[in-house]
């Protein structure tokens, strides 16, 4: 184990299951509880074999607060940090670091919480700052490691090796000013696509960014409002934009407060813009209303526009009414009941049609093989959802097409806490599922870490390599997987 040598101002105290007390509840201790430092390990014990064909570095982020927060705490509020494994020649190097924010920064200097979180304040107070964390999501894009934030912020870039923050990328130009999470890459043409929201009219734009880096196109999205959209999808040709029936209290807002609404009179509404697209080429389908946290992907099939995703089934009252003060409370405190879902969008006819492809099972934080994102694929690698809190329990595998769960693992639903798995190609991949699925796995019952390689044709069969880490790493959010190839320092060197 090498430490990262550079000083820091240590706050958390170091493997603790409650570094900073009990006042700020459960989503700060145990397995959600920070970790204290940087490090790097390498030489770690297997049991299994890391196969030989896996190259490439798998990149998870998720909140990891430096200070004690100040008031209540919210998983979107904990500081960025990437936990990351660097397959290469059967051998794998673990590296954690923090997302080193402008918010990250300041605090750094201060040596204390100088900004507050999202049950405490509203983005654009003054008095109150929200922190942009870049917690949430990290992909993959011209070489480049991408931090971003649900609540749209910076884009921060990292290197994908040593996952060194280089700074803030030049994409927030727009009226909002700023990126949300979950921005889609096209590894065919290398562009990628991204939105912002905001609180004032239009309230949404879209941008694409080029294989280069370049922001080369942006458009304002005109909504009837505020809304609180979380993803998107792509297809080879079009962007689908999410307008859905969740708002912002219009008192909370006022106060300058967060406060979610859910509205069931109102429909979930899925934009469908061209690619290079004007805000007039938009057209908007309706289906029930619902919210959506994550798509799996989109496709085209003829004139229809295809996108599977995890439906957030709202609440149901006695009557069998949508409950929108229980639903929304479930939205805003991240507990999840998602059904595997499929909406069709024909755009010569106008027709919408949406079905449960999986009604029984409760699964989320998808997957899939990057390289087919946009295009139409048959496999979507997703979790099962513990009902009442952010923890997944084990691993499964869908056909996108019928909704068969194809294999599930686990090594224990009462004691497991996988990460986001993300699938990693072979090095020489003949098929869609060629290759290889990898997760971080936290046991709680016997309290050790492990690193899981999958075999992604045999998920089911269990893990053909567990590396053991260790230290636990924190329950996050979302991952992804970067190839070799992609990253010029790790393709320069095996040239």
């Amino acid at each position: 184990m090498s430490a990262d040598p550079r000083p820091n101002k240590p706050v958390i105290a170091p493997d603790s299951d409650a570094p900073f007390g009990t006042d700020y509840g459960p989503q700060l201790m145990g397995p959600f509880a920070p970790v204290a430092d940087e490090s790097v390990w390498d030489d770690l014990p297997v049991t299994g074999q890391i196969p030989e064909d896996l190259s490439g570095v798998y990149l998870r982020n998720g909140p990891n607060p430096r200070f004690a927060p100040q008031g209540r705490y919210h998983p979107f509020d904990g500081d960025g940090m990437i936990h990351a494994a660097h397959f290469e020649r059967g051998r794998v190097v673990y590296r954690n670091r923090w997302v080193r924010t402008e918010g990250w920064q300041a605090e750094d200097r201060a040596g204390r919480a100088t900004h507050w979180g999202i049950m405490e304040t509203l983005k654009g107070r003054d008095d109150k700052p929200l922190k942009d964390t870049a917690n949430t999501d990290v992909i993959g894009h011209a070489g480049r490691a991408l931090a971003t934030w649900y609540m749209s912020g910076g884009v921060y870039e990292l290197d994908p090796v040593t996952l060194e923050t280089r700074g803030r990328l030049p994409y927030d130009t727009g009226p909002g000013g700023g990126v949300s999470a979950h921005p889609k890459v096209d590894e065919h043409t290398g562009e990628l696509m991204f939105f912002d929201y905001w609180h004032e009219a239009p309230y949404m734009s879209y941008g694409v960014v080029d294989r280069n880096g370049q922001l080369v196109h942006q458009a304002p999205i005109p909504l009837p409002g505020p809304r609180l959209p979380h993803d998107m999808a792509i297809t080879e040709h079009y962007s689908i934009l999410h307008d859905l029936p969740l708002l912002h209290d219009p008192d909370a807002m006022r106060h300058g407060r967060h406060k979610l609404d859910f509205h069931p009179e109102m429909p979930t509404r899925f934009g469908v813009i061209p690619r290079h697209g004007s805000p007039d080429e938009l057209r908007w389908f309706e289906f029930s209303p619902c919210f959506l946290y994550h798509t799996v992907n989109a496709w085209e099939e003829g004139d229809e526009v295809v996108m599977v995703a995890c439906r957030y089934m709202p609440v149901r009252d006695r009557k069998g009414d949508i409950d929108p003060q229980r639903t929304a409370r479930n939205i805003a405190v991240l507990v999840m009941d998602a059904r595997l879902w499929c909406w069709r969008m024909n755009l010569r006819t106008g027709e919408a049609r949406e079905m449960p492809l999986n009604p029984d099972l409760n699964v989320e934080f998808p997957s899939l093989n990057a390289g087919h994102t946009g295009r139409r694929t048959r496999y979507g690698y997703l979790v099962d959802h513990h009902p009442q809190i952010l923890r997944w329990t084990g691993l499964r595998k869908f056909d996108t097409d019928t909704g068969e769960c194809l294999a599930a693992w686990t090594d224990g639903h009462d004691a497991m806490w996988y990460s986001e798995p993300w699938f990693a190609p072979a090095d020489d991949a003949q098929a869609e599922d060629d290759g290889y699925v990898v997760a971080f796995a936290w046991n709680e019952r016997d309290r050790t870490q492990q690193l899981q390689v999958f075999d992604a044709r045999d998920l089911g069969a269990g893990p053909v390599a567990r590396v053991h880490l260790p230290r636990r790493v924190p329950s996050g959010f979302h991952a992804c997987w970067m190839r070799a190839a992609d990253i010029p320092a790790l393709a320069n060197a095996a040239s």
